[in-house]
């Protein structure tokens, strides 16, 4: 943390994070099968789960910036990304899973005010582990673990797809944390989030597993 008098100065240099994480679970009592948290520089600003089917803010800032239809929208993206735990497993491991699991998928941009884009993280994980993740010099997936090659592999010959993800992540993404940061200008900079939080450092307690896997940055 950085303690600075001139709160506006800071604010012109600061670097700013946008992440995503979804998880999925299986097996576990009174948990939702299917969360999502959006963290604007590590504050958790939207929340979405399988029980309440309903995307809403979890800012003051957020609820009073954008429309209902916005939230409607939200909801839409959710609901249609939104996977049962079995199909997960079979979406990145090809098998059936059974017993308790946890899958996680983490993305997210950072945007420095003055140098531009800084970095970028697209990552899953696996029961708390590292299974999957976009290396963004090189676009190619590395698989820490022998059970994800076949997913590598798949991703890496999918060219096209990969085209569209660093299109996102350099400019779509970077888009949207303009524009949520300059809703919650305010609040961000009084409470000091403008922040050295970066996704590499985000504080763990909004994740949604208990044992969440690593964040790798990497500069775009």
């Amino acid at each position: 943390v950085v303690f600075l008098s001139d709160i506006s100065w800071l604010s012109l240099f600061a670097t700013h994070s946008l992440q995503y994480v979804y998880s999925g679970s299986s097996g576990i009592p009174n948990l939702p099968e299917f969360m999502t948290v959006g963290l604007v520089d590590g504050e958790p600003f939207t929340y979405y789960d399988s029980n309440i089917r309903r995307e809403v803010p979890r800012q003051e800032w957020m609820a009073k910036a954008v429309y209902a239809a916005y939230w409607d929208q939200q909801t839409q993206i959710s609901m249609n990304t939104e996977m049962k735990p079995y199909q997960t497993c079979r979406l990145i491991l090809s098998s059936f899973c059974s017993g308790i699991h946890t899958v996680q998928w983490m993305y997210g941009c950072e945007w420095d005010d003055e140098i531009g884009v800084t970095g970028a993280v697209h990552q899953y994980g696996y029961d708390g582990s590292d299974f999957i993740a976009l290396d963004f010099r090189t676009m190619t997936y590395v698989a820490p673990v022998m059970q994800a090659i076949p997913t590598k592999q798949k991703w890496d010959s999918n060219r096209a797809e990969l085209e569209n993800i660093k299109s996102y992540f350099t400019q779509e993404c970077i888009d949207w944390l303009k524009k949520y940061v300059s809703y919650g200008k305010c609040t961000l900079e009084r409470t000091g989030t403008v922040q050295q939080k970066s996704l590499s450092n985000i504080n763990k307690q909004h994740y949604i597993d208990p044992t969440p896997v690593p964040i790798s940055v990497v500069s775009l």
